[in-house]
């Protein structure tokens, strides 16, 4: 009996390949079909299978906080991976969701996607200011921020994000819970966490008086009081979704006094309570 065959896979074309590997995680592209040949390396490296860029995923699903991930190698190859998807795009990244990368690669997504929609910096120790104020003038088609546990993007950043990313319907800048800071993060990723304390209400007005667009907003653990939220339900009067759990400084009247004035909320995270539909 003679061999019998089956299709020569290194024969298919460039259309088939990319609606093969459109069906792939970017894992399972990154650990099998990148190796297989030229031309399937090519494949994974088209536009069109590099518009979002996400690594949130990865991250979650691994228990705890691994400690390398907190090593100035691990930046660099996180780094060093985002930069290969940039080009990949060749300017069309819409979406970038990813942890400990670094001032020079988002630095890098500034100057060349001006098409962003979608960033999540969370845990970026050496994501700052710098690299941030690039986003906000370079990147105008902002509709969701996440720089939640990033202590080194100040307040002044985001009152820029606010004034040049008007589309900006989802921010994220939720805080470590302090209960939980030596337990889930390196001692010394927070140098100074005194100097965090006057960012809540700073960071409550300036959101309210530029991102009156905001649908979804996430402020856990903030320092923002009573007055700081007043300022800011009076600016964001589109919000839908209000998280505010873990906001020790806010009372139980003011607010209430507050949220009141949301007539579009469907759903509020209160400091220590669990969330309640309205």
């Amino acid at each position: 009996m003679g061999w019998e065959f089956g299709p020569d896979w290194m024969e298919l074309t460039q259309e088939c390949l990319l609606d093969i590997f459109s069906r792939l995680s970017l894992e399972e592209r990154w650990t099998g079909p990148m190796f297989v040949c030229k031309t399937w390396m090519n494949g994974c490296q088209d536009p069109s299978l590099n518009l979002v860029f996400d690594l949130e995923t990865n991250f979650r699903s691994l228990p705890g906080s691994v400690s390398c991930w907190w090593s100035p190698e691990f930046g660099d190859k996180i780094d060093s991976v985002l930069r290969s998807v940039v080009d990949w795009s060749q300017g069309g990244l819409k979406e970038v969701r990813v942890r400990h990368c670094t001032d020079s690669s988002i630095s890098y997504v500034a100057q060349r996607c001006p098409n962003l929609e979608v960033l999540s910096v969370k845990y970026c120790p050496k994501v700052t200011d710098d690299s941030m104020l690039k986003i906000a003038l370079m990147c105008p088609k902002l509709k969701e921020l996440d720089i939640s546990f990033s202590y080194k993007i100040s307040c002044v950043c985001v009152d820029m994000l606010g004034k040049s990313c008007k589309n900006i319907q989802t921010f994220k800048r939720n805080l470590i819970d302090p209960a939980e800071v030596t337990r889930s993060v390196p001692s010394n990723y927070l140098e100074d966490p005194s100097l965090f304390l006057i960012y809540g209400n700073i960071d409550a007005y300036v959101i309210g008086k530029h991102m009156d667009q905001l649908k979804h907003l996430e402020l856990r653990f903030s320092t923002l009081s009573d007055n700081g939220l007043a300022q800011l339900c009076e600016g964001c009067l589109n919000l839908e979704y209000l998280d505010l759990f873990g906001c020790s400084k806010l009372t139980s009247d003011g607010a209430t006094d507050s949220i009141s004035k949301l007539k579009h909320l469907k759903e509020i995270k209160k400091p220590n309570f669990p969330a309640f539909i309205i």
